[in-house]
């Protein structure tokens, strides 16, 4: 009996002391995290980046996504929820991340829309379809053209803006800034450029919550 309870108290250790030791890995990622972000704020934040909001919200939810990621199609309604509860209150920049197998062609749609003032329709289309286009992880730029060619877009401009050389440019810089914050998956906050302690919503909304509260 008396070695069980020794048993017993042994795993419980174990348990507690790899408890420990998580929750410490944690912390020590996110003040790494965090340290980063203060030290390459020309990374996150770039002026021609597409936003939504107030330019002079107090805060600045900076996001990293993939238009194939269906995390980031799932986290969408409920930002801009956040954003409709508190307005001219909080701004919301998307940064490219494209990491999905031929999601970039899927972005150079997106920045071709933006040219003509659709970047928001085209988004929620692809976003709506997402289905459709993404096959086994993988984006299909041809199946996207059914869900944006009633959205009012010049379809002829569209595909000569969708291979300049200025669109790729951006793609690539975004992509390398990624890599600058060490972004390895989508989608990746920042509120007022500082990273999530831990994925997901609760953790993003307690955050901008924080924020506001400093600047009310």
């Amino acid at each position: 009996m008396k070695q069980k309870n020794i048993f017993i108290a042994v795993v419980v250790l174990l348990v507690v002391v790899f408890a420990a030791g998580a929750f410490m890995f944690k912390q020590q990622q996110a003040q790494q995290a965090a340290a980063l972000a203060a030290q390459n704020q020309a990374a996150l934040v770039r002026a021609d980046a597409p936003t939504f909001g107030n330019p002079q919200a107090p805060v600045h939810i900076v996001e990293f996504f993939d238009p194939a990621c269906g995390t980031c199609r799932e986290f969408y309604p409920l930002v801009k929820a956040l954003m409709g509860a508190h307005p001219d209150k909080i701004r919301l920049t998307l940064r490219y991340a494209p990491f999905h197998p031929g999601s970039d062609a899927v972005v150079k749609v997106l920045e071709a829309a933006r040219l003509q003032g659709k970047f928001e329709a085209t988004l929620e289309a692809l976003f709506a379809g997402q289905d459709t286009w993404v096959i086994n992880h993988a984006a299909d730029v041809q199946r996207v053209g059914p869900l944006v060619q009633n959205l009012g877009l010049d379809m002829d401009r569209l595909q000569k803006d969708f291979s300049t050389p200025a669109v790729a440019a951006l793609i690539a810089r975004d992509l390398a800034d990624a890599n600058t914050l060490k972004v390895t998956m989508t989608p990746e906050y920042f509120v007022n450029g500082k990273p999530l302690p831990q994925f997901g919503f609760d953790e993003l909304k307690k955050l901008v919550e924080d924020e506001l509260a400093q600047h009310p």
